[in-house]
């Protein structure tokens, strides 16, 4: 298991990769933020939480709980606000489904929260999960800077065929994938009005 540290470091760099050994080798690009922080009125934009939110996830960078399922990927990036600067302590709250297309709905299995560090950033160890009847594969999140609004949104994994049949499917919201030797590696910056 990684540490909040490790995984911070592995997103430090604009491309999220420059922890992680062998990443020199690993194919990716820089990313904008989604939607570019400092275009006008632009934030990201909401997504419904779905019937699986519960609050009270456990504070925590990784969320697997120790199980060997499922495909592994760190998945992170930073929250701004729409001038291009890091919001300190902003609360990231993860929920999903498992590789099979389920929720844990009585324990804490694939879920969590964390605030942010200094310069914005987060990170949680977890597994791709897998897509479900009308849904392509997704995470959901709400983020709130300190004292504002929650941004209720979801992310989505690019190249799954599976968009086509989900309704709430945003290419706005679309990770940045990327590999380095066998880690899987997923990045999204979140814009706060």
């Amino acid at each position: 298991m990684r540490s909040r540290r490790e995984l911070l470091q592995i997103f430090a760099a604009g491309t999220g990769l420059a922890a992680i050994p062998g990443a020199a080798r690993a194919q990716s690009e820089p990313l904008e933020p989604t939607p570019s922080c400092g275009a006008t009125g632009a934030t990201t934009p909401t997504a419904t939480a779905g019937p699986y939110f519960r609050p009270g996830s456990p504070e925590r960078t990784d969320v697997t709980e120790g199980r060997a399922s499922g495909t592994p990927i760190l998945i992170g990036g930073r929250v701004l606000d729409r001038d291009c600067r890091p919001l300190r302590r902003a609360l990231v709250d993860l929920w999903q489904a498992d590789e099979d297309g389920r929720y844990d709905t009585t324990g804490t299995y694939l879920r969590g929260h964390q605030y942010t560090d200094g310069d914005g950033r987060w990170a949680f160890a977890t597994i791709v999960p897998a897509p479900y009847t009308f849904r392509s594969m997704h995470i959901h999140f709400r983020v709130q800077r300190p004292g504002g609004d929650v941004l209720t949104t979801q992310v989505f994994f690019p190249g799954d065929p599976s968009h086509d049949r989900d309704r709430q499917f945003d290419p706005r919201l679309l990770l940045a994938l990327s590999r380095a030797d066998a880690t899987r590696v997923g990045r999204f910056d979140f814009v706060l009005a």
